[in-house]
């Protein structure tokens, strides 16, 4: 191979590029000679965590990846692919852009949205609906005020110019994100079984085309970057973050649809992390080929770049598509037609190889395989430690905390917490309603989005306690799952599968690495008893700053279907009269509740306790309810407890405020009936000449059926002789709480 001018190749210029030793000594074992430094880059892009999930791929294999819905196992393709019947399919998938919006929060937010855009279109699914999963640090500090307005603008931006709502999500605000802060971004789409895309190159002598926007420099080394930890050095980083242009996105989706729909396409994938690098190798490893690529041929929008920095830039809305052999000229038309580059850049060989030319000189040959996840890429199980830090704060006595003297008091400010208090702040910024396929908005639990041509509709919704996960790693897991599940069922929807976004600090740390490990234990779980298995999804590890590690956060996005649309349910209290049933328990829990958070200041105690079995019996419990048409709304207990699922009922319905009188008996403390977050309960509401009805629906799922009290119209909340407020007084603290907040900022 002729020599370029490029650095020499040393065990210190791998270092430098983020790979360890024995990393350099199988790059060297692999190729049989030392690499070049273009083929340097592309190990360290495709062997970093970020590409080749080396710390916690042999983890994620042991959760449940199979199911009878779904049409690809977990990690196959772009994104999980689940069979919704009528020769439909639904693709979804979470990732994560943690770093790049420490670092520039509005492009870092934006590129996220992009990017797992592409992940659902390259499928050949049209996106209908994005959800969005926040963590920040608290809004008194300027820097976290800043980035939580910045990433909200990103998502806002580059959604609303695409045309794709965002319908759902969560936003929590915890001192651990304050250097770190978590933006999760999940999207879904809809594809006819006919025009589903792989994401395969096969077929010696086909052609491997570049598609959509030219070249830079921006992103190079981006997969590197969201592999390390953040430091004070980290704001240097910004050529790391790339630029998005939505306007392209939408002409790129269009193209992409409409080619799907070509018999001639063999396969089509997102230039996201590494570029070039990762979809030749990725494409070329999964069809069990080769190719061979010609850089001069790709089209660049910054002069001299070097075939290094072609390889490695994650310049945005950029794909590769293998279209068969003969059909180029018929691909070119459809890109041109929509204004996009369409560059013929290399064919696909029967050999392993991706060799790389650049101006007729080879530039690098690495066997395709050896760079992807579950290939020949290095795989890892770290060492684990049982948390230090657990036993102190779980050494936690209800009894050393007083109890409050104004109840009404405590429920204001937990309803006006950041955590709790309404989001419109946040969800106003997006068009939620574009596409008119939304039947529920933002604001109340889990979207649900209606399938155009069916009576079918879906719910899904991102949920995650950093909190539970940190004081119960196991937990904090499970409780992911189940409370996405809870939240789809209270629409009427019946769980269909997940994906993830796990969020953790460095896993060369023996405890971190017990919390991640531990943490998937819980969530594979849950997943297996609610048959509802894992599509897919993210790893983001190094979230940490010079204050510490974030709270180990899992990330679930849940998918549920809804057969009918008539049996969409709302959780707001709607006709005086209707008695409010309690189908669950209610436990003495008040460990990582924000409660003990807000009004004592304390983050200690166990995780809620959670019995997986029974939580499914509560799904199908209020499932069969609300299919038999009695129920008028369903809300579960999260944050907060049963007082604030109460408020929230009397206070969201669109028409203005409800009231409710309700009575709690119990042989634990008033604080602790009041705010306890207690799994496996969803508070639901019937006419009086259903009550017998739903008594039956729970006995015969084996589930606890208590009547608590009645929805009242005199717009008063009362809870015993605890609690007796105004429920205006509670909207207006509810809803002011968040833009007061962000006022001058």
């Amino acid at each position: 191979m002729e020599k370029t001018k490029e650095p020499e190749v040393t065990l210190e210029l791998a270092l430098e590029h983020g790979l360890t030793e024995e990393e350099y000594r199988k790059i060297l074992e692999i190729l049989g000679r030392k690499p070049n430094y273009t083929e340097l880059g592309i190990f360290s892009v495709m062997w970093s965590e970020h590409c080749s999930y080396k710390n916690s791929i042999a983890v994620l294999k042991t959760l449940p990846r199979t199911g009878k819905s779904l049409l690809v196992k977990a990690g196959e393709e772009n994104a999980g692919l689940v069979d919704i019947g009528d020769g439909l399919a639904v693709a979804f998938k979470i990732e994560s852009h943690n770093h790049p919006s420490a670092i520039e929060p509005f492009q870092g937010a934006a590129t996220g949205v992009g990017g797992i855009l592409r992940d659902i279109f390259t499928m050949g699914a049209r996106p209908i609906a994005s959800l969005d999963s926040l963590r920040f640090g608290p809004l008194t500090n300027p820097r976290n005020k800043y980035l939580f307005d910045h990433v909200v603008q990103g998502i806002a931006h580059y959604g609303n110019c695409v045309g794709v709502p965002t319908v759902a999500g969560e936003v929590y605000f915890e001192e651990c994100y304050t250097g770190n802060p978590l933006v999760n971004v999940m999207t879904v789409g809809i594809v006819e079984h006919e025009y589903i895309v792989s994401a395969t190159a096969k077929g010696e002598g086909n052609a491997v085309m570049i598609v959509g926007s030219a070249t830079g420099r921006d992103g190079i080394h981006g997969a590197t970057f969201a592999s390390e930890e953040l430091t004070e050095e980290s704001e240097y980083r910004r050529p790391s973050v790339q630029v998005g242009d939505p306007f392209t996105e939408k002409l790129l989706l269009e193209a992409s649809l409409e080619l799907a729909k070509k018999g001639f396409l063999v396969g089509m994938q997102d230039m996201g992390a590494a570029g070039i690098s990762c979809s030749t190798s990725e494409m070329s490893a999964r069809g069990k080929s080769g190719m061979i690529i010609d850089l001069s041929k790709v089209p660049l929008r910054e002069p001299g770049m070097t075939p290094y920095e072609i390889m490695l830039s994650e310049s945005q809305e950029r794909m590769l598509v293998v279209v068969k052999k003969g059909f180029e000229e018929e691909t070119k038309k459809i890109f041109n037609k929509w204004g996009l580059n369409c560059v013929e850049i290399g064919k696909v060989t029967n050999t392993q190889p991706l060799e790389i030319y650049m101006n007729g000189e080879k530039v690098g040959e690495i066997p395709a395989w050896h760079l992807v996840l579950g290939g020949g890429a290095p795989v890892y199980t770290r060492k684990t430690k049982y948390p230090s830090y657990i036993e102190e704060i779980r050494a936690f006595d209800i009894d050393e905390i007083p109890e409050p003297e104004d109840y009404n008091e405590v429920l204001l400010k937990l309803i006006s917490s950041p955590n709790i208090a309404d989001k419109s702040w946040v969800f106003r910024q997006y068009d939620y309603s574009v596409m008119t396929n939304t039947a529920l908005p933002p604001g109340y639990g889990a979207g649900v989005l209606r399938i155009k041509g069916t009576r079918k509709a879906l719910a899904v919704k991102t949920d995650g306690n950093g909190r539970y996960t940190y004081l119960n790693p196991y937990r904090g897991g499970a409780i992911a799952v189940a409370e996405a599940a809870r939240n789809v069922v209270c629409t009427g929807a019946r769980p269909l599968a997940i994906t993830n976004c796990l969020n953790f600090g460095n896993p060369y740390d023996e405890e971190i690495y017990y919390q991640f490990k531990n943490a998937v234990h819980g969530m594979g779980d849950a997943c297996r008893v609610f048959d509802t298995p894992v599509t897919g999804g993210n790893v983001s590890f190094y979230n940490e700053s010079p204050d510490g590690p974030i709270y180990p956060t899992v990330v679930v996005g849940m998918l549920g279907l809804i057969k009918d649309i008539f049996h969409i349910t709302t959780p707001w209290f709607k006709n005086e009269g209707d008695f409010i049933i309690l189908i669950g328990n209610i436990k003495g829990e008040l460990g990582g509740s924000e409660y003990l958070k807000v009004i004592h200041g304390l983050v200690k105690g166990d995780a809620p306790s959670i019995d997986l079995e029974f939580e499914r019996r509560i799904h199908d419990a209020v499932l069969e309810a609300i299919r038999k048409g009695i129920v008028n709304s369903a809300i579960d207990i999260s944050d907060g407890g049963l007082a604030i699922a109460l408020a929230e009922a009397c206070i969201k319905n669109p028409s203005g405020p409800m009231g409710a009188s309700v009575y709690l008996s119990g042989d634990a403390r008033n604080d602790e009936l009041l705010f306890s977050e207690c799994q496996s309960c969803i508070v639901v509401t019937v006419r009086e000449d259903n009550l017998l009805e739903m008594e039956k629906i729970a006995s015969k799922n084996m589930v606890p059926s208590t009547t608590i009290g009645r929805v009242k119209g005199d717009r008063r909340l009362r809870i015993n002789t605890l609690i007796d407020i105004d429920t205006a007084v509670l909207l207006r603290e509810y809803t002011a709480a968040i833009p007061s907040m962000m006022k001058g900022g």
